[in-house]
């Protein structure tokens, strides 16, 4: 299957759109042509930019070792999303999402360690905690709706 033939008119987990957010009918939804479109990679984005931001000052600012350690998982989710949606393969493209749903775990204990260890304050970590597990579960959610979509 070509990667026109995957997309093209389809959601992000492979369903046509069509009906708006949730399944209501009379609201359209762009049609996923890049993956930019995908909203799972522009969440990856936002995550992205709130990691470099907090990690550009204070104390974990000079842990070089955890500073970009956290940066890098951070940039490898959106990365893997993007790489896999430009692969020709179904399969390709989910082996890629489950990369990505790895390194969200991984930011998601490098997080814990900057918070032990006292680099981040409590609302930070939760903060940034709770996009990383967004991030998780709306990758979850894909994998299985293209795991679904392929039986």
């Amino acid at each position: 299957m070509g990667k026109g033939e995957r997309e093209k008119g389809k959601g992000e987990g492979g369903r046509e759109k069509g009906k708006g957010e949730g399944g209501r009918e009379g609201m359209e939804r762009k049609k996923i042509e890049t993956f930019e479109d995908l909203k799972v990679w522009q969440k990856g984005i936002d995550l992205v930019k709130q990691i470099y931001l907090r990690t550009k000052e204070g104390e974990l600012s000079r842990d070089f070792g955890l500073k970009d350690q956290l940066r890098r998982a951070s940039v490898s989710i959106p990365t893997n999303i993007a790489e896999g949606f430009e692969r020709y393969s179904r399969k390709e493209y989910l082996n890629f999402l489950n990369i990505a749903k790895g390194s969200a775990g991984e930011v998601r204990s490098l997080l814990r360690v900057a918070l032990e260890v006292g680099y981040l304050d409590q609302p930070t970590y939760t903060q940034l905690s709770n996009q990383a597990m967004e991030l998780s579960r709306m990758l979850s959610n894909q994998i299985q709706s293209i795991n679904q979509s392929s039986k």
